[in-house]
């Protein structure tokens, strides 16, 4: 996949693209079918599918709200994106500057002109431009002058509910991941880097632990969960623990998985939570004897759980 991360890159426009636009945070199964729509318009017109996202978040520009929580940031964005077949990603840097830009200059000079843009394919509420002016009837209005055709795609809807990057938001907050995987079409997954922790897993409770340096925001509901664990391209079962371990009371906040069947040292080097379900609350302990009998048995209930993955 091609990736122009400023539209400063673009010298020429691309072969007939065929373009959707979009924040798309989490790429669930709702924008990936918007892809392929992309995908199949751009054979049929022996063109070039384009989708075009922005960095960083507009909602954390125009709010100034740093720390929104996103569902994928973007590098795990760009990674999935590309995992779907399109040619080339158009990142544009959003600032306030470009936030301003009229509805109509973004699709005469940047869509139109710049990229080259013959149709586009967008959801039925889709709006864009300063202060949202820009919407579908706009654009039906300028296809006709600047020659482009608009597509609008269905909704995609799973268990009679609209797909939507804020559901899963929620979903992954209130700790439902298995719900959350379902409309994200894989299991929710953070990244992180392997720190020193307080390095009582091993030696006092017998069950070495990965401590975590998110890069992610968005971090589950406190609790325990049947995780699988990537690290350096190879995949583990494991149960990870999020919240303050109240057995020690310590009252640091802190995610450590336990991979199974695993005894490498991985200090400082990335790696990545898949989650797969949600075991239980987080809960304090009359001391470690009682809490390493408690993980033996979320242990063996995540073996079973991830007996199919």
């Amino acid at each position: 996949m091609q990736i122009i991360n400023d539209l400063k890159e673009i010298s020429n426009r691309l072969e007939n693209a065929v373009v959707t636009i979009g924040n798309f945070d989490g790429i669930h199964i709702g924008h990936q079918a918007l892809f392929n729509q992309v995908i199949e318009k751009a054979e049929t017109i022996d063109g070039t599918s384009v989708v075009i996202t922005f960095e960083p978040h507009p909602i954390r520009v125009i709010t100034s709200n740093k720390h929104f929580p996103l569902i994928t940031l973007h590098e795990q964005k760009v990674e999935l994106i590309g995992a779907t077949g399109v040619e080339t990603l158009i990142c544009i840097p959003f600032t306030r500057e470009f936030a301003a830009t009229p509805a109509r200059t973004f699709v005469k000079e940047i869509l139109c002109d710049l990229i080259g843009m013959k149709a586009i394919v967008v959801g039925q509420d889709y709006s864009f431009g300063r202060k949202r002016e820009g919407n579908i009837s706009l654009l039906k209005e300028m296809s006709v002058t600047h020659g482009f055709e608009v597509i609008i795609s269905g909704w995609i809807e799973l268990e009679g509910g609209r797909i939507s990057s804020t559901e899963i938001r929620n979903l992954v907050r209130e700790g439902r991941v298995a719900e959350a995987g379902k409309l994200l079409g894989r299991h929710y997954q953070v990244r992180g880097t392997v720190m020193h922790g307080r390095d009582r897993g091993g030696k006092l409770l017998g069950f070495p632990t990965a401590n975590l340096m998110l890069h992610d925001e968005l971090c589950p509901k406190m609790g325990v969960y049947a995780v699988t664990v990537e690290h350096d391209k190879t995949r583990y079962k494991g149960v990870a623990n999020i919240g303050y371990s109240p057995t020690f009371q310590e009252g640091r906040f802190g995610v450590e998985a336990h991979i199974l069947d695993f005894d490498k040292e991985i200090y400082d080097q990335p790696i990545r939570l898949n989650f797969v379900r949600r075991l239980r609350d987080e809960k304090k302990f009359s001391g470690p004897e009682s809490l390493a009998v408690q993980i033996r048995q979320d242990i063996e209930k995540a073996r079973e759980l991830l007996s199919s993955e």
